[in-house]
């Protein structure tokens, strides 16, 4: 039996790639092993958001090529959409695979002995026209959560973003064949689905009449059983009244969104290519928050954009005080090649991007733990992670961690708890009687 070891980097679509390859690789014999292990087949699925991300990712190659200098090494993911003549050109990597052929991969490998043999290199084109096929597992992969990619692509070309290039444009995966998925994985005994996409509020752009809260709906009427829904990244334009309507009375939609805010000065907004300003931002939240009660809202932000001044940066502290959040991602601004804000004026020093970033983490820290003591008391539905030790952890619908006492095996299981503490970043609950 051939060992084969995964590693990926970046988002949650690629996490869903990786799942995709590596349950059609058992199919075909492979016996998954961890990466830090000998292995015939490594697969790396790279990132290229960051600078950081380029650099972990070629290390991730490189480790694999000393743990096994005979193996054979696949490279895929958006670094090798954006560099994929330099990825083939380092040395012990066999085969580099796009975005577009990256689901082929399993097929490729049976198929290309002698590009496998010989170094070779697989990159078509992405098309708005490729369709984004259905996905079917033939095993649960040791998850009580799992993810259905509804969207891939995106056209909103924000000046620091290198993903529109290296995932291409927008497209949406069939509705029905997204009920198909939802209802095969709630058959394989996985209680929360995740909808992701690289842009998934854009669901459905290119077909008439088809929304993401439309799909949620049809979900929603279609799938029976005991399961929740979970949104992935959604814009804050792309929240729609009846997303909000159904999360407010549908118990098995998540109270829980991530929406982008990136910088909290419109003028950074405004040179970020971002489509909104920060007072819309803050009102929408705001509504959001009141409207859904404990829901668990969390914000991405970049510190170090070109040309953010101490007044934008305090802009941004300010709104994100002001805001009622569960958690909040801090990302350093890193330019990008072949985007327009890698040659703007003014690039801020990395000293002042540490500082700032070091600020807006001990923000976040304050945030999660004012929202988790706003729990005490209140009744919260938790989905069973693990058990050991007579004590169950799992995560809630609006997204915070919650650990209890239990003498039985509860995981994969739904639990009704009621939180009577917090200790460090998770809430302590008991089982409601």
């Amino acid at each position: 039996m051939k060992r084969v070891a995964f590693h990926t980097l970046g988002c949650k679509v690629n996490q869903v790639e990786t799942e995709q390859i590596k349950d059609e690789l058992i199919q075909k014999g492979y016996q998954v092993v961890d990466f830090s292990q000998p292995a015939d087949l490594y697969i790396i699925n790279t990132c290229t958001v960051t600078h950081v991300s380029d650099r972990k990712s070629r290390a991730v190659i490189r480790r694999a090529l000393r743990t096994n200098p005979e193996a054979t090494v696949v490279v895929t993911g958006c670094l090798a959409e954006l560099e994929p003549e330099k990825l083939a050109s380092m040395k012990g990597v066999n085969l580099v695979v796009g975005n577009r052929d990256k689901h082929r991969i399993a097929e490729i490998i049976d198929s290309q002995d002698e590009l496998l043999t010989n170094g070779g290199l697989i990159r078509e084109p992405i098309s708005s026209q490729d369709p984004l096929e259905p996905v079917y597992y033939h095993l649960h992969h040791e998850r009580t959560r799992a993810f259905v990619k509804i969207q891939d692509g995106c056209q909103s070309f924000c000046t620091y973003c290198i993903v529109p290039y290296t995932r291409g444009p927008e497209r949406s995966k069939d509705p029905d064949l997204v009920v198909k998925e939802f209802k095969q994985l709630i058959a394989m005994g996985y209680r929360e689905i995740v909808l992701t996409g690289i842009h998934t509020g854009q669901y459905g752009k290119a077909m008439p009449g088809w929304t993401l809260d439309r799909l949620v709906k049809k979900i929603l009427e279609e799938v029976g059983g005991e399961y929740r829904i979970r949104l992935s990244s959604i814009e804050l334009r792309e929240i729609s009244d009846q997303l909000i309507e159904l999360m407010r009375n549908e118990p098995r939609l998540c109270r829980h969104l991530h929406i982008p805010l990136q910088s909290g000065s419109d003028k950074v907004l405004k040179r970020m290519g971002r489509r909104y300003n920060r007072e819309e931002y803050r009102r929408r939240v705001l509504e959001t928050a009141e409207l859904v009660p404990d829901i668990g809202l969390a914000a991405d932000v970049m510190v170090g954009f070109p040309g953010e001044t101490e007044e934008d940066f305090a802009a941004t502290f300010q709104l994100l005080q002001d805001l009622p959040l569960l958690d909040l991602h801090v990302f350093k601004y890193s330019p990008r090649p072949g985007t327009p804000a890698a040659s703007f004026p003014d690039q801020v020093d990395e000293r002042v991007k540490n500082e700032r970033s070091s600020i807006l983490l001990d923000l976040a820290e304050q945030k999660h733990q004012a929202f988790l003591k706003k729990m005490i008391g209140k009744k919260l539905t938790v989905l069973v992670e693990s058990c050991q030790a007579a004590m169950c952890t799992g995560l809630s619908d609006n997204y915070i961690e919650v650990e209890f006492s239990s003498i039985y095996n509860l995981c994969g299981q739904f639990a009704e708890t009621i939180v009577n503490d917090i200790s460090q970043n998770r809430a302590v609950a008991i089982l409601k009687p």
